[in-house]
């Protein structure tokens, strides 16, 4: 599995070699986040299935401070963070509405955003910011919900994938002598 693996992450070498990277290579450098074995790669697993759920293009930069942190697999951690894309975004972020709905016992029904008013601008904004602070405190805890139980998940379902390809690996082995 390491070798599959390795095979789609960048090595540290490339690292040491971009000029841009150059000033953090020391600690980009770290032996623990290049190494993959079961449990850098299932804790890299849940810092980016945590992170991925963060707005914007901050997910990647919060799943390499997860990964400095905790000393788990950066590529690995960076790479999961991709499972949220134009396409998973939306659904992903309904859920985490209806999942903080449900905890915060906000059983209110959805309130459409208000309509753009060009003339009625400063209007508009007050409006739109209402909007968007009715909506924050279920979202907020709908996120934070589900990145934890999305991380905790993955984080289980890698050891566990991990744990059963070395089952079958050592039986092919023992079967072959």
């Amino acid at each position: 599995m390491r070798r599959t693996l390795k095979k789609y992450l960048p090595d540290p070498e490339t690292i040491r070699r971009n000029p841009w990277l150059r000033p953090f290579a020391g600690s980009l450098l770290h032996p623990r986040l290049w190494h993959l074995n079961r449990h850098s790669a299932a804790g890299a697993v849940a810092a980016g299935l945590f992170c991925g759920l963060i707005p914007g293009p901050l997910q990647m930069i919060g799943a390499a401070i997860c990964a400095f942190i905790f000393r788990v697999n950066l590529p690995l951690a960076l790479f999961t963070t991709l499972y949220t894309n134009p396409f998973t975004i939306v659904p992903l972020y309904v859920i985490a509405y209806q999942i903080g709905r449900g905890l915060t016992a906000d059983h209110g029904n959805f309130v459409a955003p208000p309509e753009f008013s060009a003339t009625a601008f400063v209007g508009w904004t007050e409006a739109m910011q209402a909007w968007m602070l009715s909506a924050a405190m279920p979202l907020g805890v709908g996120l934070i919900v589900l990145a934890t139980g999305l991380a905790i998940a993955g984080y289980l379902m890698t050891k566990a994938a991990w744990r059963i390809y070395l089952i079958r690996a050592w039986r092919r082995r023992r079967g072959s002598i």
